[in-house]
């Protein structure tokens, strides 16, 4: 094999150098790493929840009777007046007893009526000299009883009927019959649910807030709305927040007036977010940005020679997409994106990005 001349050589040995040299540049590069340049901005601070559209009024109907259903009048659906006839209870009983009390008041007329005729007959009697005084007396007396027992007798009457009448179910409002559990022929409890209707107009929202966050809700403010699956947003308002808690799912219900929602069928499922407030120079960034949140929250920072710094901040505790960074920011930081991507003292080539909500 012939050996190699001495200029390839030295081109050899200049392009190794060159190679080298190159290497060594790229080698202590510092590392690109996204950073997002802090511009404090107006936010909305709100509170997303989920809901579900019901009357206004609601009202449970219920029988204060036992016995069978014999008839029904209005299905799942319907739409009813004040004192519509609902349901009719089998009240065999009560029918009898009223019929008893009829008869009983009939006999009790009957008998005043006598008692009345005795009593004219013997005062024309005194007044001609052939009866005594006691003997009107006596006859006063007892037309004062049997009218009396007239009296009570219309009042039995009027019992037993208005007991009756019971056992035909009525609607206590002008609305929409919603629920219908119950069968013609069945036998029901005295208590049970036997419809459900709802206020023919207006419509609301009940949901259930964290304690943790109710605190913060007010009568009057502004929500938005959208029915669940649907991109259409509709305005609501806040009109009631419940000062109980529920024991159970630690949520304080809260109801919300829908405005411009025709057609909203109540049971449906609603998404709400409530503006709670609206707040200038706010300072937000993605928690992922946020190291050890949970205890003593901080951020990596690229300061001016482009090292990285870590700088303690307060978060507010708020179940919002972006943190809300309360102290520790101002305009013009440069906080690192993804913290796992370096180290703190690292000398790095910050990548900026605006600040997003």
């Amino acid at each position: 094999m012939r050996a190699l001349s001495r200029p390839v050589l030295v081109l050899a040995a200049v392009a190794l150098i060159a190679a080298v040299a190159a290497g060594a540049v790229l080698w202590g590069r510092p590392a690109e790493v996204a950073v997002l340049e802090i511009r404090p901005q107006t936010i909305e601070q709100a509170l997303s929840v989920v809901g579900r559209a019901r009357p206004v009024q609601l009202v449970q109907v219920s029988s204060p009777n036992p016995g069978q259903v014999v008839r029904l009048f209005q299905d799942e659906g319907d739409r009813v007046a004040a004192g519509a006839p609902l349901a009719v209870i089998l009240a065999t009983v009560e029918q009898a007893q009223t019929e008893v009390d009829v008869a009983r008041a009939r006999a009790a007329r009957a008998a005043a009526t006598e008692a009345r005729l005795s009593h004219d007959r013997i005062r024309t009697l005194y007044a001609r000299g052939f009866a005594a005084r006691a003997a009107v007396d006596a006859a006063r007396a007892a037309l004062d009883t049997a009218e009396a027992n007239v009296a009570a007798a219309d009042a039995a009457v009027r019992a037993s009927a208005e007991r009756a009448r019971e056992f035909t179910i009525r609607a206590p409002m002008a609305g929409v019959v919603l629920v219908r559990p119950i069968d013609n022929g069945q036998v029901v409890g005295a208590g049970e649910t036997l419809f459900e209707l709802g206020s023919a107009t207006g419509v609301e929202i009940r949901a259930e807030v964290d304690e943790a966050y109710a605190d913060t809700l007010r009568p009057g403010q502004a929500a938005r709305a959208a029915v669940s699956g649907s991109t259409d947003i509709f305005p609501a308002r806040v009109t009631e927040v419940s000062p109980r808690v529920n024991s159970g799912t630690g949520g304080r219900p809260v109801r919300l007036g829908a405005e411009a929602a025709e057609g909203l069928a109540p049971g449906r499922s609603v998404d709400v977010t409530i503006i709670v407030d609206r707040r200038q120079g706010a300072i937000v960034l993605p928690r992922g940005a946020v190291v050890d949140a949970t205890a003593a929250a901080s951020v990596y920072v690229v300061d001016a020679d482009d090292v990285v710094r870590v700088r303690p901040i307060t978060v507010l505790p708020w179940p919002s997409v972006n943190a809300i960074v309360e102290t520790g920011l101002s305009a013009g930081d440069r906080v690192v994106l993804e913290p796992g991507s370096t180290t703190v003292g690292t000398r790095v080539r910050p990548v900026t990005s605006a600040a997003e909500r």
